[in-house]
């Protein structure tokens, strides 16, 4: 069984700087022939601001002849409570009403995927709590399939114990309670987008995949001393073990988003116009 993870797409009418990536993606997806295929988030620029670009990725993921699943990045909904564009109901409402829901569970044979919205843990709402719960619920009804997780930002950047780490990674507590329910309810894999670099750290409690930007790199801009800095997508390849792939595409365009951040971000949110 083969999944091709896809990730921070940044797909965008208004401002269609990355959009020339997107047809040779879904080519090379439609050449691999997947089972599945999932996006982990990111998929427009500004969905968090403008239901217009919500609307063009629901249009441009009707591309993918493969079943796909979503979950949203912090440019698709917003992020948590003291950033530039912080989650609330609108923005929830928006991409469930046009993508679909921001959380899920896909069963496919002894497997059991998850898909999570990252951008309200931490936040301290009544969603991120009710998410908790249902993910409690959801792995330990697994019935013993084995489990992999999907969402947009990591866990951590280097260590699990490491403190706070701004936009980039999980707030600590929220992190601990996350890391003790996958290591409880045996979580073979968990894979992020976010950072647009590429990583495959093995080891316990599971593997962790930081699955490359298929839009743009970022170059000295921003200093992230982990991962590849290219263009991509993974591959998970569920058997008796899970196989995991870093491809780099070369049919993608490396455009590097220093070039071009001033035409799709607002100087003051630089810092954010990451992932």
């Amino acid at each position: 069984m083969k999944i091709i993870q896809i990730t921070d797409t940044h797909l965008s009418a208004l401002k269609p700087q990355f959009q020339e990536n997107w047809k040779p993606l879904v080519e090379w997806i439609d050449s691999m022939e997947p089972d599945l295929v999932v996006h982990t988030g990111d998929l427009t620029v500004d969905g968090a601001d403008f239901e217009e670009d919500l609307v063009h990725g629901r249009d441009m993921l009707r591309d993918l002849r493969h079943p796909t699943l979503c979950v949203p990045g912090n440019h698709d909904i917003g992020d948590v409570p003291g950033t530039r564009q912080p989650v609330d109901g609108e923005r929830l409402s928006r991409w469930r009403r046009t993508i679909g829901p921001d959380r899920w569970v896909h069963d496919l044979g002894e497997w059991r995927l998850v898909g999570l919205n990252s951008l309200i843990i931490g936040s301290g709402s009544f969603e991120e709590y009710e998410q908790l719960a249902w993910l409690e619920d959801t792995l330990r009804a697994r019935d013993g399939r084995r489990v992999l997780v999907f969402k947009h930002k990591p866990l951590f950047v280097e260590d699990p114990a490491e403190g706070e780490t701004g936009y980039w990674g999980l707030r600590p507590e929220p992190r601990r309670r996350l890391l003790e329910l996958f290591t409880e309810n045996g979580v073979e894999l968990v894979a992020s987008g976010h950072l647009h670099r590429a990583r495959i750290v093995e080891g316990a409690p599971f593997r962790r995949v930081w699955g490359p930007s298929s839009g743009f790199v970022v170059g000295p801009m921003i200093q992230m001393p982990y991962g590849d800095a290219i263009v991509g997508a993974a591959v998970h390849t569920l058997g008796a073990r899970i196989e995991s792939q870093i491809v780099p595409l070369d049919v993608l365009k490396p455009i590097v988003l220093d070039d071009v951040i001033h035409e799709v971000y607002p100087p003051s949110s630089s810092q954010e116009a990451l992932s």
